[in-house]
């Protein structure tokens, strides 16, 4: 647990998203890739969902309206759902994940989305280095997660919403 019970309150989401990703996107075999790539994965749904909820309101908001689910989502990667594992993915949120892909593909717009943080009330404990500046291992054991093609589907989204919540215009980025 964390200080800050906005960033608590966020926890399902997170994870629910997170889940969604490695699921989508799953890492090698091993324990240490399978470490890995959720730690990324985390930390990009952390990272994105401060950025959508950055108020005590918004996370209000959210818990009254809920998520929107994985539906969506896994129409578009032709994801095939099974009845006993649908609980977890009511808390999946399309915007989260998008913009997860959208950090997750690219570790200069995940820098500068960390850098966004301080127009959020709260704030992610620990730090996002494995998202912002991943190692050998961390980019091997994401193989898929962080392959821009393979996201790009998701991360268009809801990719023009995060770029203009940063103020980055697309033709900035390398």
């Amino acid at each position: 647990m964390t200080d800050d019970p906005t960033t608590d309150d966020l926890a399902p989401v997170i994870a629910a998203s997170a889940r969604w990703l490695l699921t989508a996107y799953p890492a090698p075999a091993g324990a240490l890739s399978r470490a890995l790539a959720e730690a990324q994965a985390r930390q990009a749904a952390t990272l994105a969902a401060t950025l959508r909820y950055p108020t005590s309101l918004d996370v209000q908001l959210l818990h009254l309206l809920a998520p929107s689910g994985s539906h969506r989502l896994d129409w578009l990667t032709g994801r095939d759902t099974q009845p006993d594992d649908t609980a977890w993915r009511t808390w999946v949120d399309e915007t989260v994940v998008s913009w997860a892909a959208c950090l997750l593909a690219d570790p200069t717009l995940a820098a500068l989305a960390q850098q966004a943080l301080p127009m959020s009330e709260h704030h992610p404990a620990g730090g996002l280095r494995r998202l912002t500046d991943p190692g050998q291992w961390d980019t091997e054991a994401a193989a898929l997660l962080r392959h821009p093609d393979l996201l790009e589907t998701i991360a268009d989204l809801h990719r023009p919403q995060l770029m203009e919540l940063l103020g980055v215009d697309s033709a900035e980025l390398p």
